[in-house]
């Protein structure tokens, strides 16, 4: 058997994560890591026990058997297309680049090779989300006439990311833009996106909004909701709510989920409600590392290629002019 030799690009909270991820799973014989501030890269090799280059250039020199891509938004397309280029399977987190003709030329890229890629959407990975698209598939809840997503989140992000961001729904509501995709199979239409600002002053100072309704439009006639805030101070919540005709399927309803009832005699949940995406999520990441694992070994595909990433793209694409248009807007306004 090759020996597996991982590199990871980005230090930061979500890359350490990976990187501490990457040294638990079977068959990884070792990995690398690097960042743009080469101490924290040494930082977190030296927490890990494991090895360090002193910059990307020497990380993609490396021998790797795949390359996980956490670093900043605008460093996403060189890397991708680098490690493209020298035969190296990628996992990337989202978003593939800051814009829809960034993304769009990663996409074109990549197409062109048949070294794999793929896009950090968790959601895909976790056992609710996928329980959610077995109903839907086997037919038990009938035909779908309403979806609600929720992505709610305690505490805003600092004020110095938002301007960097994307925006609230590139940054946070293409997560349930993608998995309503997923768990239904379904295509979106058409969007009608707005937003509001109670919160810090820095969200508007970016043109962006604190929080977010979404009405989506889907191509059987079903419709979803999606609601997003950066102040949820109950704690993170996630949900997804499928109702169906014959019956329903519910994510993230669980004793963590920070729900609280007022009805008389309902007791209410003894454990704390869950602080933050990466506790939320932490086996879907687990999972998504182990299976990009395969995709790196050639032993299965990409299950969520960069064209797929794209189409979740184009729908926060189309809530954003939405929201400043103050309309409904079709998909086909977007698409290039």
């Amino acid at each position: 058997m090759s020996t597996i030799r991982l590199g990871l690009a980005g230090t930061g909270r979500i890359g350490s994560s990976h990187a501490e991820t990457l040294t638990t799973l079977p068959g990884v014989d070792s990995v690398i890591v690097a960042d743009a501030d080469a101490q924290r890269a040494r930082t977190t090799a030296n927490k890990l026990d494991i090895d360090f280059a002193p910059d990307i250039d020497a990380l993609l020199a490396a021998d790797l058997t795949g390359l996980i891509i956490t670093t900043a938004t605008d460093s996403h397309p060189e890397l991708i297309t680098a490690a493209v280029d020298r035969g190296i399977p990628v996992f990337c987190e989202k978003p593939i680049a800051a814009d829809i003709l960034g993304t769009l030329a990663v996409v074109e890229r990549v197409a062109t090779s048949t070294v794999p890629v793929q896009i950090g959407f968790q959601r895909r990975f976790d056992a609710g989300y996928r329980a959610a698209r077995k109903a839907v598939t086997s037919g038990e809840l009938g035909w779908i006439h309403t979806l609600r997503a929720t992505t709610l989140d305690p505490a805003p992000p600092p004020a110095d990311y938002i301007p960097r961001s994307g925006g609230i729904f590139r940054d946070c509501g293409v997560h349930d833009f993608d998995i309503i995709r997923w768990v239904t199979g379904r295509e979106v239409t058409e969007v009608y996106a707005t937003g509001a600002n109670r919160g810090e002053q820095f969200f508007a100072d970016s043109g962006d909004v604190d929080t977010a309704a979404v009405v989506l439009h889907l191509d059987d006639g079903s419709l979803a909701t999606v609601s997003l805030s950066r102040y949820n101070g109950a704690g993170y919540d996630v949900r997804l709510e499928v109702l169906g005709s014959q019956a329903n399927a519910i994510v993230g309803l669980d004793d963590r989920a920070p729900l609280h009832s007022v009805e008389p005699g309902y007791p209410a949940s003894h454990l704390p409600a869950y602080p933050g995406f990466m506790d939320r999520f932490h086996a879907a990441y687990v999972e998504e590392l182990a299976t990009f694992i395969e995709v790196a070994t050639g032993t299965r595909p990409s299950p969520c290629t960069p064209a797929e990433a794209l189409e979740a793209f184009y729908i926060a694409e189309a809530c954003e002019q939405s929201r400043h248009a103050a309309r409904p807007v079709r998909m086909s306004e977007v698409h290039r």
